[in-house]
């Protein structure tokens, strides 16, 4: 299960209705208890995908290892990524699938609609390597 804020869900749905007809890409900082990420902070990202950022993210190396040694500062660990589907349904593409390399970490895609972000899904990415990992719906609690 992915917990976070009502506020924190809501400011990653604003990202992408913001970057929109682009996908938007962040990275959710915060605990693990079990099989429980609560999201204590989101942060945003650029996309430096410029070939086909209306369907396409990457974030850059550089961002991810400085949120992560931010994170680490505040006693938190990464415990997610997020991006969004401009006008396409919030559920993993095959590309996603590929890209997908932090296990017990969950994918959050917000199927953003003509601007408007319109439904969001979490999924777990379950195994123990690359070759046994699985991309798994999971329950998002906004609190």
């Amino acid at each position: 299960m992915l917990k976070m804020r009502q506020s924190d869900f809501d400011a990653l749905c604003r990202h992408g209705e913001e970057t929109y007809p682009h996908e938007c890409c962040g990275i959710l900082l915060g605990v693990i208890a079990g099989n429980t990420r609560e999201v204590r902070a989101v942060v945003r990202c650029g996309n430096t995908r410029h070939d086909s950022p209306q369907n396409r993210y990457n974030i850059d190396p550089g961002e991810l290892v400085r949120v992560q040694r931010q994170a680490r500062e505040r006693d938190l660990d990464i415990v997610g990524f997020y991006h969004s589907h401009p006008d396409h349904p919030p559920r993993w593409s095959p590309t996603d699938f590929r890209e997908a390399h932090w296990i017990g970490c969950s994918y959050v895609i917000t199927s953003v609609e003509k601007g408007k972000a319109t439904m969001t899904n979490s999924f777990a990415l379950t195994g123990t390597t690359e070759e046994d990992k699985a991309l798994v719906k999971e329950e998002i609690v906004a609190e």
